[in-house]
């Protein structure tokens, strides 16, 4: 039980970082912009958001007091427990390098916005996704913090998600940019660098 002291702190920590790099540049790529959420699809707006409220329920809960996740528990090595923090270092590290580069264009939908760009520069040079690459590091950094196989199961049905939705934000992306979307689609991994030939 005193590890979950520890462990509830180094979530607390991690879950304050992370979020205090992605607020300020959702506040700044905020515009009054309408965008249609509805091209994600019925599937995924009745999907997406509900799964990943519920991981990020489990999350804040664990932060709150560890006994209400004690039920999702697993018994792991302290050892990998602190594992999870270097994956929350990698998101962190992640996040910093990928939302500048984004900039404005950052949205929570599929939709571009009216001013979109092309971004093909810093993570975006290898992989398609950098932020639901990033995503999955917090989540899989969570799950081992906490030792919850629940946030691990909860993580990986958002994560499928998120691999649904890539498919159609890059439908999406093609319509909008043509043949200059579809050759950096061709040099570059959805969510890990393509290995060079």
């Amino acid at each position: 039980m005193a590890d979950d002291a520890v462990f509830r702190w180094v979530m607390v920590a991690g879950f304050a970082a992370v979020v205090g790099i992605i607020a300020p540049h959702r506040v700044k790529a905020g515009t009054r912009e309408r965008l249609d959420r509805r091209k994600e699809g019925a599937f995924m707006l009745a999907t997406l958001r509900p799964a990943g409220a519920v991981l990020w329920l489990s999350i804040i809960f664990y932060m709150i007091n560890p006994a209400w996740m004690a039920w999702s528990a697993v018994p792991i090595p302290v050892w990998l427990r602190w594992s999870g923090a270097a994956f929350i270092v990698s998101c962190a590290a992640l996040l910093i390098w990928t939302l500048p580069t984004l900039g404005t264009n950052l949205t929570d939908t599929v939709v571009t916005r009216e001013h979109h760009t092309l971004v093909t520069r810093g993570p975006y040079r290898w992989v398609r996704h950098p932020f639901y690459v990033a995503m999955a590091l917090v989540t899989m950094g969570s799950a081992l913090i906490a030792a919850n196989w629940f946030m691990l199961a909860a993580g990986a049905v958002v994560f499928a998600l998120l691999a649904l939705r890539s498919r159609v934000e890059e439908e999406q992306l093609a319509r909008r940019f043509g043949d200059a979307y579809l050759e950096y689609k061709k040099r570059t991994g959805r969510f890990l660098p393509k290995p060079k030939r």
